[in-house]
């Protein structure tokens, strides 16, 4: 028998479904893993903004993503709206408010008959100059993401790890150190820490990053000298020309590429690889990677506990991740948390 949703009941009227979080009186889903007919995006991660909906809102900022990523005709209609403007949606007021996860990174607050449910998606409290901050709101249902939810998680400082690739670059000044980013978000945002070091060099670019940089330009965010590898000219067998282009060269590159024959017009490239998962050695080492960078996009275990304090929640309800200890963690603190463990969720991009 189906129940009227109540706004003293949360899961009433935000309930979980096959396709993802659905809210009953706004008629739309958040994140949907499935094409909908309404949906609201939080960011432009390919699990997150998939193709196929009937609707999409968004911010502005994601919806330009989005038609990179996926096409302008991927998806039926596309609203992007400003941080902090409402728009009703069926009876529910929507927010959209940074997240501080990637550009056009945003948590959804739901406003129901003075019910508040906030939904984080992706988020990291660190400070990026290439996105808005998060934006802690008070509400009555914090619904967050756990990545990066265990006590082992608990990133250092992401000059630190800069440091690190740093002081590589000098120890080995005859390779090229080849990192491994993620094309949205991570690789600007491991540009910008270089440059916040001091690194003023070149910094070289597999084409695959091009398109996502240009958009963050076309935003404001200033990189420096940044080029395709590409542009240094076509590639030759021995060529001691392409050898002296990336002598002690940074160069930025999907992670996939770092195993790929791409690799092979590097003399002696130094495989690195810039992910909060390589705080776990044995990836890394799967992955063939020299020197694991601990750079995470998502919030560790104490800004994960910091962000629950911040919003003083009545209930926590944990989406994908490590969801049993952060549950274990928060009701501890005397607040009621549950998993809700939903499917369709990429950890990678981390």
């Amino acid at each position: 028998m189906n129940v009227s949703p109540s706004p003293t009941d949360p899961r009433s009227w935000l309930t979980t479904t096959p396709k993802g979080l659905y809210c009953v009186p706004g008629g739309f889903f958040i994140d949907p893993a499935w094409p909908v007919e309404k949906a609201v995006v939080t960011h432009g991660h390919g699990d997150h903004a998939r193709p196929g909906h009937g609707a999409v809102l968004a911010t502005r900022e994601t919806i330009e993503i989005i038609k990179v990523r996926l096409g302008p005709e991927s998806i039926g209609s596309l609203q992007g709206v400003a941080y902090g403007e409402t728009t009703r949606i069926g009876e529910v007021d929507v927010r959209l408010v940074p997240a501080g996860h990637i550009l056009g990174s945003a948590q959804v607050v739901l406003d129901w008959r003075g019910a508040r449910i906030v939904v984080s998606g992706d988020f990291k409290r660190r400070s990026d100059p290439t996105c808005p901050p998060f934006e802690p709101v008070p509400c009555d249902v914090f619904v967050t993401e756990a990545t990066f939810a265990l006590p082992v998680f608990r990133h250092p400082p992401d000059l630190q790890e800069i440091a690190r690739l740093l002081g590589s670059l000098r120890t080995f000044p005859d390779r090229a150190h080849l990192v491994g980013v993620y094309a949205l978000g991570k690789c600007q945002r491991v540009i910008r820490l270089l440059r916040a070091a001091g690194y003023d060099r070149r910094i070289w670019l597999h084409g695959g990053l091009m398109s996502m940089c240009e958009l963050y330009q076309r935003h404001g965010i200033d990189f420096g000298d940044i080029a395709a590898v590409n542009d240094a000219g076509p590639i030759r067998r021995n060529d001691l020309f392409q050898h002296e282009t990336f002598r002690n060269a940074i160069v930025l590159c999907p992670p996939s590429a770092l195993s790929d024959r791409w690799t092979r017009r590097f003399s002696e490239p130094l495989p690195v690889a810039a992910s909060g998962w390589m705080r776990v050695r044995a990836r890394a080492r799967q992955r063939g990677v020299e020197l694991p960078l601990v750079i995470s996009d998502h919030a560790d275990w104490d800004e994960l506990l910091q962000t629950v304090r911040d919003v003083q929640p009545k209930m926590v309800w944990v989406t994908h991740g490590r969801e049993d200890a952060l549950v274990h963690q928060v009701q501890a603190m005397g607040i009621g948390a549950e998993a809700l463990h939903l499917a369709g969720r990429d950890e990678e991009e981390s």
